[in-house]
């Protein structure tokens, strides 16, 4: 087994050799950036999938979606945070 070193060397060195051989980076990462939590298309796709509602009663339950997600991220952090000194203070 590699050490943990040595592991993040190999992984960006394939990281490197991926790209050197990748002509469209922009294609080649545009799945993962429509399916990000930060594009509103992901959101819009979640609250309405077969498109029913009007855009923009859409685009207001999406801006509302991913306001609640971020906002389960921040309290998540917060606890885990909270948790973590806790544990430190013991």
């Amino acid at each position: 087994m590699a050490a943990p070193g040595e592991r993040s060397s190999q992984a960006r060195n394939a990281a490197h050799s991926r790209w050197a051989r990748e002509p469209n980076r922009t294609g080649a990462t545009a799945a993962a950036r429509a399916n990000s939590p930060a594009s509103i298309e992901r959101w819009l796709r979640e609250v309405d999938p077969d498109e029913r509602l009007p855009y923009e009663q859409r685009l207001k339950l999406a801006e509302s979606a991913k306001q609640a997600y971020y906002g389960r991220l921040m309290l998540k952090a917060r606890r885990a945070k909270a948790a973590k000194a806790t544990q430190n203070a013991a």
